[in-house]
């Protein structure tokens, strides 16, 4: 299936992105537990695009005690604390998420691995884009195998290039010139000459296939993930195919 333009008519007047990303990310689960993962792993998927509510805890303990009082007259509620106030409050950018990731189960659910559905709020600021690298650069710093795919068009920004200056990197770890769509694939290892992160980027043109990329799982296998199949398969179920 060749790469669609997601973020320009007549695409976008057909289907919305955040509807297309959250099919995608449910392709990508599906093939992942169906025919890739081993029984001690399995994928699962987080949607939070534009604005999260904080929920209000008054308005919860109200709710709590509304229903501790019908069922007991002499039920009581526990004292709830709150901090003192403080005047240091400091800006902050939470990133759109529309993510895959990869668990391991012989120790309880932990994350191994990653694959990020880059949003346009991700790309449309600044600050967006480096809380979108930090949080890639956490993951990297835990050892958990990353894949980032931007298939974007109306963002020029490229995150790539965003991560690799927070790690201090230039030259040939950059697109150059830097690409709007693209998909990179981040292995972290530890080896005796040190740290390090292998990279596999390749740029997405609008009109080819997408490539199968290396994810990679920590302190296990790395699997294939085939984003030509699962990209497919989400314009199948949107009826863009």
């Amino acid at each position: 299936m060749p790469l669609l333009d997601h973020f320009h008519p007549p695409v976008s007047q057909r289907r919305t992105w955040e509807g297309f990303h959250g099919l995608w990310a449910a392709a990508l689960v599906e093939k992942l537990n169906r025919d890739i993962l081993g029984d001690e792993f399995f994928a699962d998927m987080q949607v939070h695009i534009g604005s999260q509510v904080e929920i209000d805890v008054a308005t919860l303990d109200e709710s709590k005690g509304a229903k501790r009082d019908s069922g007991s007259a002499t039920a009581m509620l526990a004292p709830v604390w709150s901090p003192p106030a403080t005047s240091l409050i400091v800006p902050a950018v939470f990133p759109d998420e529309v993510e895959v990731q990869v668990f391991a189960t012989t120790t309880g659910a932990t994350l191994v691995g990653a694959i990020e559905l880059v949003s346009p709020r991700n790309k449309d600021r600044p600050e967006a884009r480096r809380a979108f690298a930090a949080k890639c650069l956490a993951y990297l710093s835990r050892g958990i195998g990353l894949i980032v795919v931007d298939i974007v068009t109306n963002r020029l920004a490229n995150l790539h290039n965003e991560l690799m200056e927070l790690l201090d990197q230039r030259g040939p770890f950059l697109f150059e010139p830097p690409v709007a769509t693209y998909a990179v694939a981040y292995r972290p290892a530890r080896k005796p000459a040190g740290d390090q992160v292998e990279l596999w980027p390749l740029p997405l043109t609008i009109g080819d296939a997408l490539p199968l990329l290396p994810l990679a799982l920590r302190n296990a296998d790395v699997v294939p993930i085939d984003l030509d199949e699962t990209y497919s398969e989400a314009c199948r179920r949107s009826r863009l195919a």
